[in-house]
Parts: structure tokens; C-alpha cells; sequence
């Protein structure tokens, strides 16, 4: 199988990367593939003519995506809308990764992949957006949802992720507060990229919720955090309301594994599990 791989050096890419290395794989980098610039990408796409391409990619800077519309729109809207319309034309599948923020986030249980979205931001939006253009271009796909993501690369636009923002924060030893009211299931990356690598093997295509197990707030997980590794420091739960940000967030998005249970494909851990697994990787624990 061959495989075109965007944002291979991205948190979730690097996983992917190592995770899918026994097949004939691509890695593709920003800025010398760059999603937004169609002709480019299609030359590259087409040159490579693969029968997989696995768009991660995004601008997910969800604050900033409230002042930079254009921009949001332009990578994860319009930018998808190109790449569905290459792998059309080349017969390939595409792996698209979206979020949990298409939904409010007012159904207090876990969202399945049959469930209205109603994103709440730019954000939330222009990743809808690009959902549609995925479904309605392409003939062969796997739409990914996932929430919380973390992986060893850290995030590619951010620099980090939440749980080393913790850490760091916690290192310095001062209170800080953590938002108490959103809830969500961080997600491992590592394990994320080896449930895309078994749907990879068959041809159930269509759209999937992939997360870890379980559920917790912001506030829980940092509280977690610091209590596998040993740190003192004094968190403080705060409201959304409290914690003001320019864009709104789901109070609630954990998404529920509808179709890979039914697929017997939902092989990941509970969110605890997956967290203590990370900070030994990282050395942060023993």
C-alpha cells in the first residue's frame, strides 16, 4: 500500500509515521507541501499516485481562528476541498482528521458518529465545513473525529501540548487554574495512529469517532497529571465563564466508538491508562 502522509512531522503525523513505516510510505512537510497552494499539492499528489492519503493538517489554533476566518478556512475548509478533489481523480482514499468541536456540546452523553453536528466557533465550523466536502467528493474515505489530542512530537502549530503545559507550569511552582466544566477524552495519539492503521486494511470507509476511553474535565485530567508525577503544585477549577477565551467551547464532546466497537476496531485504552503510558515514555514518570 502506498501511502502520501501530510504533516508527517506533526503530533499526530509522527506517530502515524512510525506506526505505518512497513508500507511504502510519503511524508510530506509543511511549508514544501502546502495544503493551501491546490496546484502544488495536486502536482506532488499525482506524481506520487498513491491509494492513501492521510490529510493531518489543520489550523487548530481555536482562539485565533475567531480573528483569522480567512485563514481558518483556507487550510481546514477549502484546502480539503482540493485534496478530496485530487484523490477523486486519482482513485485514492483519503484520511481526513476533524474534532470534536463540530458538536455544542449540549447532549451531556457521548456523541455517535449518526449525531447533528452544531459547531459553536470558527473553529468548529470550517473543520465541518471540510467534513462536508470530504462526503460529498469523495468515493472512498475515513473521516476521523477525535478530541484531546497529545502525542511524544507535541503539537506542530502550538509547540506543545496540554499535558507538557502542565508540567511546565507546574514546575515553576506557582497556583494556576484549569477550566472545570468542559468535559472530554484526551486522546494518545500512538494509539490513535494504530487504530487508523487497522481500518487502513479494510474498506469500511465512511465517518468514525476515535478516542480513548472515559470521560473527564480539563481540571481532572491536569489534576491527574500532577498526581502521577509528583507535583505539589496548587490547581485552582475555574468556570468557561471565569477562563474567558475568544471562542466557545463544547461543555461537553466526548464522542462514543460507535462503528469500531461494531467494527471490533475500538482497541484503546481508558484515558488513565493512556496518560501513565505517555509520561513514562516521556520520562516525566517511573
Amino acid at each position: 500500500m502506498k501511502i502520501a502522509l501530510i504533516g508527517a512531522d506533526g503530533q499526530l503525523g509522527s506517530d502515524l509515521l512510525s506506526q505505518l513505516r512497513l508500507f511504502e510510505l510519503y511524508p510530506l512537510y509543511y511549508p514544501e507541501f502546502d495544503v493551501r497552494d491546490a496546484a502544488a499539492s495536486a502536482a506532488v499528489l499525482t506524481e506520487i499516485d498513491p491509494d492513501v492519503v492521510i490529510n493531518t493538517s489543520a489550523y487548530h489554533r481555536v482562539d485565533e481562528c475567531e480573528d483569522n476566518m480567512t485563514e481558518a478556512f483556507a487550510v481546514n475548509t477549502m484546502a480539503v476541498r482540493d485534496l478530496s478533489m485530487v484523490c477523486r481523480q486519482l482513485d485514492s482514499c483519503l484520511v481526513h482528521i476533524s474534532t470534536d468541536y463540530v458538536f455544542d456540546g449540549k447532549k451531556k452523553s457521548p456523541y455517535v458518529e449518526t449525531d447533528n453536528p452544531n459547531p459553536l466557533s470558527v473553529y468548529g465550523v470550517s473543520k465541518l465545513a471540510g467534513e462536508y466536502f470530504v462526503r460529498n467528493i469523495c468515493e472512498k474515505y475515513f473521516l476521523i473525529r477525535t478530541c484531546g489530542l497529545y502525542g511524544k512530537a507535541g503539537c506542530w502549530g502550538k509547540g506543545t501540548n496540554f499535558i507538557d503545559a502542565i508540567i511546565a507550569m507546574a514546575a515553576k511552582g506557582e497556583p494556576f487554574k484549569v477550566v472545570n466544566d468542559q468535559t472530554v477524552t484526551p486522546t494518545s495519539t500512538e494509539e490513535l495512529s494504530l487504530i487508523i492503521s487497522k481500518l487502513l486494511e479494510t474498506d469500511n470507509f465512511g465517518t468514525f469517532h476515535l478516542t480513548n476511553r472515559g470521560e473527564c474535565t480539563w481540571f481532572e485530567f491536569a489534576q491527574e497529571i500532577l498526581r502521577i508525577t509528583g507535583h505539589k503544585t496548587e490547581l485552582i477549577p475555574v468556570s468557561s465563564k471565569e477562563y474567558k477565551t475568544k471562542a466557545i467551547r463544547p461543555s461537553y464532546s466526548v464522542l462514543k466508538n460507535q462503528r469500531a466497537e461494531q467494527l471490533g476496531l475500538d482497541l484503546f485504552s481508558h484515558w488513565r491508562s493512556a496518560l501513565n503510558s505517555y509520561l513514562i515514555t516521556k520520562g516525566y514518570s517511573a
